[in-house]
């Protein structure tokens, strides 16, 4: 009998399934079967109508095939609920009959539509499945897209100027190889920070990582974002805290990527700033907010729409880096607070500059994965 249900299961599930995902989906199964069953003797217990109790049978047949993969649990419950209504729930009760006069036909008929219905559940189900794969392939696609620009443009200037170095050096002096090099430096700090930002996107949206939450004390993440900032930039970054001590559960390490990214920005895109504002203070409804404030020129509003995906265009001539867009290290900084169960937004403030938010829940909360 073993060998028949794994046969059964290997030519009805389009992929190998595992021992342990095989015990799962038929519990689920066994589990729905068994309610209804249980629903139908109550039923039968107050004198209703055997007509209900087929009905019964097919809700079960199709929320097994909603919540268990491949054909062969659907068909496996349709089996068994003919069946099994013939045997429990027919006239004459716990004994097989299909000879009674239109009894053929109603079972024949029961198992037709459990069979019919469960098939095109899984058919919805997996052609979900495909679109939200489809979509996965575009992101990806469409993520390699909007970097191309940007990875090449740094790398371009990497080679040219250390080629200037290597060829002219003897006659540079030393400022000038100092400030070559510096942009060699710049350059490469900003590509491994794309990297990172690329790889932190299509792992959460994929699901191909797991965040590794602990307690954390914000004021202790906030101080070594701040000064992973300074060791690159010379904008001065001032810091607000509140008094009481904050745990919020997080990974630090994806967190504090957050906020350089932030910071990063300011100085980046932020045309005419002179101060970055980091302040961070307790909400309501279990939330601890995080923002991130310039003293600069504000965004435009036709942009705030779309800062936050990955196809945001390239940076305008005379806005910062006209090299760099922004919208990778956004798309990223969204996707990690979202993973976190947290909330991003950005907006203009009345007193000029731009401010980006985030919260995210002081208590462990389920994962969203973005």
């Amino acid at each position: 009998m073993r060998r028949l249900l794994y046969g059964l299961r290997d030519a009805l599930i389009p992929y190998k399934q595992s021992r342990r995902e095989f015990f799962r989906d038929m519990s689920v199964t066994l589990a729905l079967l068994a309610a209804a069953a249980l629903v139908c003797a109550v039923l039968n217990a107050q004198g209703s109508s055997d007509s209900a109790v087929p009905l019964v049978f097919v809700l079960a047949v199709v929320l097994t095939a909603r919540f268990t993969e491949g054909y062969f649990y659907g068909l496996f419950a349709t089996i068994v609920s003919v069946f099994g209504v013939n045997y429990a729930f027919t006239y004459p009760y716990f004994a097989f009959n299909f000879t009674i006069t239109g009894y053929p036909l109603t079972f024949l008929t029961m198992f037709v539509v459990s069979l019919v219905v469960g098939m095109l559940t899984e058919q919805v189900k997996r052609q979900s499945n495909l679109k939200a794969e489809a979509e996965r392939e575009k992101m990806k696609a469409n993520l390699l897209r909007s970097v191309s620009h940007d990875l090449r443009t740094p790398l371009t200037s990497i080679i040219g100027s250390s080629t200037v170095v290597l060829e002219h050096y003897d006659v540079l002096s030393d400022e000038e190889k100092k400030e070559l090099i510096g942009h060699v430096r710049d350059d490469a700090q900003w590509l491994v920070r794309m990297v990172e930002n690329i790889l932190s996107i299509t792992r959460i949206k994929d699901n191909a990582v797991t965040l590794k939450k602990s307690p954390e004390a914000v004021e202790e993440i906030v101080a070594e974002a701040v000064d992973k900032f300074k060791k690159n930039r010379r904008m001065p970054v001032r810091v607000s805290v509140p008094d009481e001590l904050l745990m919020v559960p997080m990974d630090a390490t994806l967190i504090e990527q957050v906020l350089v990214n932030l910071m990063e920005n300011v100085v980046i895109h932020a045309r005419g700033a002179t101060e970055i504002s980091l302040s961070i203070s307790h909400e309501a409804r279990d939330r601890v907010r995080f923002c991130v404030e310039d003293d600069g020129a504000g965004i435009d509003e036709a942009i705030l729409p779309k800062l936050f995906e990955e196809l945001f265009p390239h940076a305008q001539e005379g806005n910062g880096d006209g090299r760099r867009s922004m919208g990778i290290g956004l798309s990223a900084c969204m996707s990690i607070v979202k993973a976190h169960g947290g909330e991003m937004y950005a907006e203009n403030r009345i007193q000029g500059g731009a401010r980006v938010c985030f919260t995210l829940p002081t208590e462990e909360e389920t994962n969203h994965g973005g």
